[in-house]
């Protein structure tokens, strides 16, 4: 028997009961995929974390990710969550960077500490955008919203997005719309299970506000109808922007922020910082706050 430490942080926010509550189990080792699955289960959050130890000279830590449904390679906010937890579990420095091992490859993250408390950046894996394939593609999408064509933004294209965990990138003109979508999941869980890709990701985009971007993520096919704020989504939008040059891709950065969750009394919002090269995206980074909300052990 084993006692293993598990954390509920809430990420992207600095009030508890807001943002995206992620899992954490910092001290994982020794736990079998199934365990994590069962704990993943259990915490019924729409990612939880298990924090593994690192191979000298390779990276400093390894991370799994558990839907209550399945395990997934990446995900944004309990990334931020785990690092939170683990920093203030071992006071860490400001400025410290850690190699991270994830199954979209083995990425940097920096811990930030600012009075006493800390934010997290973190690196996504490989890049890729691409549009998707045709308009009977759009026109499923769009039925499975319950949206019509002529609801999506005339200049946007849709598109795939991803910085390790593919997201269906769909624009809309009207924020009202937004906020009362009441998708058909299971819909959208044959579309994502058709193309392989988990999540849709439906926004709109203002560049005189702050944050430019609103946005609902829905994700039937990994367990999670809709999930608050989702990293994943608002890193994978900055690049989106940036490949189709719908901002200006002359710089060596685009910097923006989204908030989402604000339809489910959830809001959180991310940062994210995109480098460009050749005007084209060839890395983003995600910057989040957080908040312990309970700690507690299981003994396994």
């Amino acid at each position: 028997m084993k006692k293993y430490r598990v954390y509920q942080v809430d990420s992207f926010t600095r009030e508890k009961f807001t943002g995206n509550p992620a899992g954490v189990v910092t001290n994982a080792d020794g736990l079998t995929e199934k365990q994590m699955q069962q704990i993943a289960r259990e915490m019924n959050v729409s990612e939880t974390a298990f924090i593994l130890s690192g191979k000298e000279g390779e990276y400093d830590m390894e991370v799994r990710y558990f839907t209550p449904a399945k395990e997934v390679p990446l995900c944004g906010h309990a990334t931020i969550g785990a690092h939170y937890a683990r920093a203030k579990e071992l006071n860490l420095p400001n400025n410290t960077i850690v190699t991270c091992k994830t199954k979209a490859g083995i990425l940097p993250v920096q811990i930030l500490k600012e009075n006493d408390d800390y934010k997290i950046v973190m690196t996504g894996g490989k890049v890729e955008v691409h549009p998707t394939p045709d308009p009977e593609f759009r026109d499923k999408v769009c039925s499975a919203l319950g949206i019509t064509p002529d609801d999506l933004r005339d200049d946007f294209p849709l598109g795939y997005s991803s910085m390790g965990h593919s997201k269906i990138i769909v624009p809309i003109k009207d924020i009202n719309l937004l906020h009362s979508l009441t998708p058909d999941l299971n819909a959208l869980y044959a579309i994502s299970d058709e193309i392989q890709v988990g999540a849709f990701y439906v926004f709109t985009y203002n560049p005189d506000e702050d944050p430019q971007f609103h946005g609902r993520v829905f994700a039937p096919y990994v367990g999670i109808d809709e999930d608050p704020v989702t990293g994943n989504a608002n890193g994978p939008v900055g690049a989106y922007m940036v490949y189709f040059g719908l901002v200006d891709n002359t710089k060596p950065t685009y910097h923006y922020r989204g908030i989402q969750g604000e339809a489910i009394g959830r809001a959180g919002t991310v940062e994210g910082i995109v480098t460009i090269e050749d005007r084209k995206p060839v890395k983003v980074q995600i910057i989040g706050e957080a908040v312990s909300v309970f700690e507690t052990t299981i003994e396994i």
